[in-house]
């Protein structure tokens, strides 16, 4: 999922980049290349075991907020599936087929039925 994320650098420091759709969640790097893929490793760092995973909002949401301004904005592309979340246990209504043939398929495709769908649903919203 692409992330608006802001480059900033002091004169004194190394280049820092800041997610704001992530509070808290932030790297660094001694060049702009380091600095940008290190920003996977502190989302999964930041958002482990959590439930509460953001969404992505739009640039033109932060790009005029005065606590970002100076910096280089960019988008990010944050691969959401591999942060370590908690699992919840949740009960949901299926037409009856439809449960048949996603058992059919995860047992083909060695999946368990809360693995598929928590596979099927993440590739849908992330599309």
């Amino acid at each position: 999922m692409l992330f608006p994320a802001v480059i900033h650098k002091d004169p004194a420091s190394d280049y820092s980049v800041t997610v704001p759709d992530m509070p808290g969640c932030f790297t660094a790097g001694k060049t702009i290349e380091e600095a940008v893929s290190n920003i996977q490793d502190a989302a999964e760092c930041h958002y482990s075991g959590e439930s509460d995973v953001p969404i992505a909002s739009s640039l033109e949401r932060w790009i005029n907020v005065p606590d970002y301004a100076g910096g280089t904005w960019i988008l990010v592309d944050v691969d959401l599936s591999r942060i370590n979340v908690k699992a919840k246990r949740v009960n949901i209504t299926l037409p009856e087929n439809l449960l048949f043939a996603i058992d059919r398929y995860a047992e083909a495709h060695r999946l368990t039925r809360s693995g598929l769908l928590a596979l099927a649903a993440g590739q849908y919203i992330h599309a």
